[in-house]
């Protein structure tokens, strides 16, 4: 998708802080954070969202959560915790028609969320 935010990230055509990338994903610094730790992990190819039918892929998402796990590992999230997040549709307040998950932490998060 051309006009797509997150894929001009991907593409190098919007710069970024990019963290950590393997074949599947990126992940970057969210530009409007909500808690100390705030990322942003994408994949690389264009998938509308988490409901969409084309994320059901092995392979896309065996990279996506591995390249989660790493980051959280590296970045020592797993004795505090962390959370991730993603969001469909504007009740729950989607921005970005591509896939997202927000990556949380470096403070306590409330429960429930909204």
């Amino acid at each position: 998708m051309t006009d797509c935010l997150f894929c001009k990230i991907v593409r190098g055509e919007i710069p970024s802080q990019i963290v950590f990338e393997n074949d599947q994903m990126i992940v970057f610094k969210d530009i409007q954070p909500v808690a100390p730790f705030h990322l942003l992990a994408i994949p690389k190819r264009h998938i509308d969202n988490i409901a969409d039918p084309n994320l059901v892929d092995g392979e896309l998402l065996t990279g996506l959560l591995q390249g989660i796990q790493q980051v959280v590992t590296e970045m020592g999230l797993k004795e505090n915790g962390f959370r991730v997040v993603a969001n469909y549709g504007r009740d729950a307040g989607e921005a970005v028609h591509h896939l997202h998950f927000h990556m949380i932490a470096g403070r306590s998060l409330a429960w429930p969320p909204g």
